[in-house]
């Protein structure tokens, strides 16, 4: 079993000591390279690199976690964010954190996390996305879904469809369903644009996913679900989806 190093960041001594006990009985192969309780102790740390994972957590004195992490230009490293606030999980996935855990730790979420790091360590992952000119990722391959007992990993290519339920967002797969307490607009700015493409103002579809368009304005989605297309937006949405399909009798 391979050997991996990690750091600590976190206000509460407390917290620092029972994650580091968890860690020595869930995986002895992870070493603590050091444990910080402040974000500028640990930041010359953390840039000295040297480490495979970093745990980190989300709101401390004078810059909180996400800040933190605005100081790296390229971060070579895992992130699993510890912490007891939950708003802040959708800003953690555009920094393609490997986990968000609340406190208390639990586990099962924390093994999870630490699993999914190793994973992307352990395959060469590429720890910093590529962006677009819009600042969205390219050729994501997960999407985190935030919820209240943390956040759920979708490949991409799964989901068919965000649809607007009030001011939450369900999330749809073939096979199953997942309710987020964030609204439909904020997995508009971290989705890919040349996949998803936003038809109507409760409804964002994965373009590879429609399987039938009714001149009535009507897309018929893999699950049978219809969902409409704002008559303003149907035009731009016939270019973008030809930009993927062929249709006979039709000019590219």
């Amino acid at each position: 079993m391979p050997d991996y190093k990690c750091v600590i960041i976190d206000d509460e001594p407390k917290a620092i000591e029972l994650l580091v006990s968890r860690l020595k009985v869930l995986f002895p192969n992870i070493h603590v390279a050091g444990t910080f309780t402040d974000w500028g102790s640990g930041l010359e740390c953390v840039r000295a690199g040297g480490f495979d994972i970093l745990f980190l957590d989300v709101s401390m004195p004078e810059k909180t976690g996400i800040d933190f992490l605005k100081l790296f230009p390229a971060i070579n490293f895992q992130v699993i964010f510890i912490t007891a606030h939950s708003e802040f999980a959708l800003q953690a996935i555009k920094f393609s954190a490997a986990g968000y855990v609340l406190k208390p730790i639990d586990d099962y979420e924390l093994s999870f996390a630490i699993n999914k790091a190793i994973e992307n360590i352990d395959s060469k992952a590429p720890k910093v996305p590529e962006v677009n000119g819009n600042g969205q990722n390219k050729d994501i391959l997960k999407i985190g879904i935030p919820n209240t007992k943390g956040i759920d990993y979708l490949n991409a290519d799964e989901i068919l469809y965000f649809e607007s339920v009030n001011k939450y967002t369900k999330v749809v797969t073939n096979s199953y369903s997942i309710i987020s307490s964030y609204n439909v607009g904020e997995f508009k700015k971290i989705i890919d644009p040349e996949t998803f493409f936003q038809v109507h103002r409760s409804y964002i579809v994965n373009l590879y996913h429609i399987k039938r368009y009714e001149t009535s304005g009507t897309l018929v989605m893999d699950d049978n679900m219809q969902i409409p297309v704002s008559k303003t937006i149907k035009n731009e949405f016939m270019v973008e989806f030809s930009r993927i399909s062929r249709t006979a009798g039709l000019k590219k």
